[in-house]
């Protein structure tokens, strides 16, 4: 008898079913598997070291199915192995920043341990589209990608898209539309090093520098490079979690669905924008193959500036990961 929610690596009678693996059963990637679930895409894998603490998570999760109405499989356990027939594979592990804690303060400790995923997941998972969750994102998505030798187009962060859709929140949030009739751009990094794109923002069509000022942009902007500090600040033991699991599983369903959807994603970038072997964050079709292609915006002076002032920035932080 298959017992659901609990450690399992055996191969289901129904191996043909979709499967996302979340690597770290921590606030986001319990809540990206509730998401995932919910949005009934595919059965869920949930890995962490800590034993008992996917298991049990993933069994109140399933206890929660009959209420919520979703009927995947929910899966825990400590075995890497787990992960093998995945189509998406999440990496959420790491060290999380306390308030005011620079990402670079996480970089080694979390390269660390994301290193260690890496021969499973060649072993594994060879052929999965990876969405990196990890901060620094920008800087970690380039490790896995140069350590599994996979095509940059399938490894992946998950922080543009989080990004996005906060500015759209806090866009509908200021103008008083519904959040259903905006659409968000930014490029770049994530949070402070986020670089807003406002000429390609709209609302219902119309782009929002004809519905606000510039400095109205720019305070929401910024309330977008420093979400992550004011949940912080507020919640003052823990960082943001929902949004960002909302946004892997939103990544998932693009990808395990084909859909074919414009998002911005952190990725390593071969020429475009004129950068080279650097991840960063950029618009791109996602489909079932992870990245099909990266778009590349017509920017402004300022924003093509911005953007080559972050690359450099990322660079040293994967000349760290090097050195």
């Amino acid at each position: 008898m298959k017992v659901r929610g609990t450690d399992t690596t055996k191969t289901k009678e129904a191996s043909m079913r979709k499967k996302v693996s979340i690597i770290g059963s921590g606030d986001v990637g319990t809540n990206a598997a509730l998401f995932i679930a919910e949005k009934k895409i595919a059965d869920v894998q949930l890995v962490d070291i800590k034993d008992g603490v996917p298991q049990g998570k993933c069994l109140d999760l399933m206890e929660a199915a009959p209420i919520r109405g979703y009927n995947d499989y929910i899966m825990g356990g400590t075995d890497l192995s787990a992960i093998a027939d995945s189509q998406v594979v999440v990496i959420a592990v790491g060290k999380v920043r306390t308030p005011w804690m620079e990402r670079a303060d996480v970089l080694s400790d979390n390269a660390a341990i994301v290193s260690t995923l890496i021969e499973p997941i060649i072993r594994y998972a060879s052929n999965a589209v990876i969405v990196v969750v990890t901060e620094p994102v920008d800087a970690m998505t380039y490790l896995v990608q140069k350590k599994t030798g996979f095509s940059p187009r399938r490894v992946l962060g998950m922080a543009g898209l989080l990004d996005s859709e906060r500015l759209r929140y806090f866009i509908a949030d200021r103008l008083g539309v519904s959040i259903l009739d905006t659409t968000g751009m930014v490029i770049g990094g994530h949070h402070k090093f986020m670089i807003p794109v406002p000429q390609y923002c709209r609302v219902a069509g119309i782009p929002i520098t004809e519905l606000l000022d510039d400095g109205q942009i720019e305070r929401l902007t910024n309330r977008v490079r420093n979400a992550n500090e004011e949940i912080l600040t507020l919640l003052k033991t823990s960082s943001s979690c929902l949004a960002a699991a909302a946004a892997v599983a939103e990544q998932a369903e693009i990808i395990l669905r084909d859909e074919r959807r414009i998002i911005s994603s952190p990725v390593v970038l071969d020429g475009e924008y004129g950068l080279k072997d650097v991840c960063l964050g950029v618009p791109v079709v996602m489909g079932e193959n992870g990245v099909e292609r990266v778009i590349e915006l017509k920017l402004k002076q300022a924003q093509r500036e911005a953007l080559k002032a972050f690359a450099d920035r990322v660079k040293d932080s994967q000349r760290a990961l090097a050195g």
